[in-house]
């Protein structure tokens, strides 16, 4: 069988695991109908997010981004997709003894002093193996699973189709755009040698940061579809959530800082913030443990974010619809100006807000911004609907997701102090000059 034959089949087989889950919870859903209640309802989310979960691959993350769209979903069914986070087994040490001699050689355990072939956690794309370095180092071993690449080529093409049936339905949003992107960022994570390049960026982004540890990336022991890195022990985040305040505020800053500084100083965000990403360490700082899906942009985006925050503090539409059309929005009226505000103000409103507050400020959590998201729908609608740019997808995606990660915290800090702290020496130009001096270092491509 040739390569593309065999690429050609694994994705056929790719389409047929997640067509047959998503056909039972389709079946169960009739079922409600019949029974009198709803196919589109809190119980088939539930589901939904069980079959997701147990599925290897990009599907789990395609179904999050999906929640994020305003209007596309209603809250009872896109609030658990945003928490979805994967269930399915780590593969055995069949496929450990396979993959590690493929990448490292038949004499690949001599590299190391010891390996444990038990996986000590298991995600979407690939697990993680603790190791013993010939030096003594504890070590880290992500190993990507088979066939990823024909699961991204299906899954994505699964969410093109899915993205072309709604605009049928509801040409309200025109996603379009949507598609390309996260079939781009998904290629990429699936890219180790970027992801640790992106590794490289953040230690130099975060160098200052002594509250926030980045991993070291060893290459010697790296290859694309296997990253080894330095050992950063922590706790997971979900164990704070009835800390003392302060522990949980002295996280938060920490994560805040994370994702905010980066993106201010550097134009890069780190685009898929769920909370199996960081740890806790003993002095409450954070450690940053994944950096597949890392999203960059040019000084002129950063430029544009900015702007919009300042315009909405003075409720200059003028400078808001300047700000979009750099967010890359086209044909920007005052009333698409007017609408995108009751976004922007939801994403911004605890960085406008200059007090001690929590993020969701009496907003329940399983609701956090799907009431806004699909009232922004409906006013869509009314103006004749619009097209985002690639540029927005990910940039929601982890504004929704940080603010998600600091409720379950339940932090209690100024969010505009934080802020303003990463923005009051905001200069494009400069920005210019950190972002190419950095992403030289660490050898990432600079954005487009």
């Amino acid at each position: 069988m040739s390569g593309s034959e065999d690429s050609f089949t694994r994705r056929v087989a790719r389409f047929a695991r997640v067509s047959a889950g998503l056909t039972g919870v389709a079946a169960r859903g009739a079922g409600r109908r019949l029974a009198g209640t709803n196919v589109i309802s809190a119980a088939n989310a539930a589901d939904l997010t069980k079959v997701l979960g147990n599925l290897r691959g990009p599907v789990m993350k395609v179904a999050q981004f999906i929640a994020t769209v305003p209007g596309i979903l209603p809250p009872e069914v896109a609030a658990p997709l945003l928490t979805l986070q994967t269930n399915a087994p780590a593969m055995g040490a069949a496929f450990v003894r396979r993959r590690m001699a493929s990448e490292l050689g038949a004499d690949w355990e001599k590299k190391f002093k010891s390996f444990d072939r038990e996986a000590a956690a298991a995600a979407s794309l690939g697990q993680v193996h603790r190791a013993v370095a010939k030096d003594g180092r504890l070590l880290a071993c992500k190993l990507q699973y088979p066939d990823m690449g024909a699961a991204v080529d299906a899954d994505v093409g699964q969410l093109k189709g899915w993205l072309a049936l709604q605009r049928g339905v509801d040409p309200t949003i025109d996603t379009r755009e949507f598609g390309h992107e996260v079939s781009a960022r998904l290629i990429e994570e699936l890219d180790y040698v970027l992801e640790a390049a992106h590794m490289r960026l953040y230690a130099i982004m975060l160098k200052d940061r002594d509250d926030i540890v980045v991993p070291e990336p060893v290459p010697a022991l790296s290859t694309k579809r296997l990253l080894t890195m330095t050992w950063l022990e922590g706790k997971p985040i979900l164990e704070f959530e009835n800390a003392d305040l302060k522990t949980r505020n002295t996280a938060s800053t920490a994560l805040f800082k994370a994702w905010w500084r980066p993106f201010a100083r550097y134009g890069a965000i780190h685009g898929d913030p769920h909370l199996g990403n960081y740890a806790v360490r003993k002095d409450g700082g954070i450690n940053l443990l994944d950096y597949g899906c890392v999203r960059t942009f040019t000084p002129a985006f950063v430029e544009g974010v900015v702007g919009l925050y300042r315009a909405l503090q003075s409720g200059d539409d003028a400078l808001a619809a300047k700000s979009y059309r750099a967010w890359g929005f086209a044909k920007v009226t005052p009333d698409m100006v007017g609408v995108l505000n009751m976004w922007a103000k939801f994403i911004f409103n605890p960085l406008l807000d200059d007090r001690v507050r929590v993020v969701d400020d009496g907003v329940p959590a399983a609701e956090y911004g799907m009431k806004q998201a699909n009232e922004v729908h409906a006013k869509l609608k009314t103006i004749g609907g619009i097209r985002p740019p690639r540029e927005f997808v990910f940039m929601d995606r982890a504004a929704i997701g940080l603010g998600g990660a600091l409720i379950r915290l339940g932090a209690r800090l100024n969010f505009h102090k934080l802020f303003e702290e990463e923005i009051a020496d905001f200069d494009v130009d400069a920005l210019a000059k950190r972002q190419r001096a950095a992403f030289k270092d660490a050898g990432v491509p600079l954005p487009q």
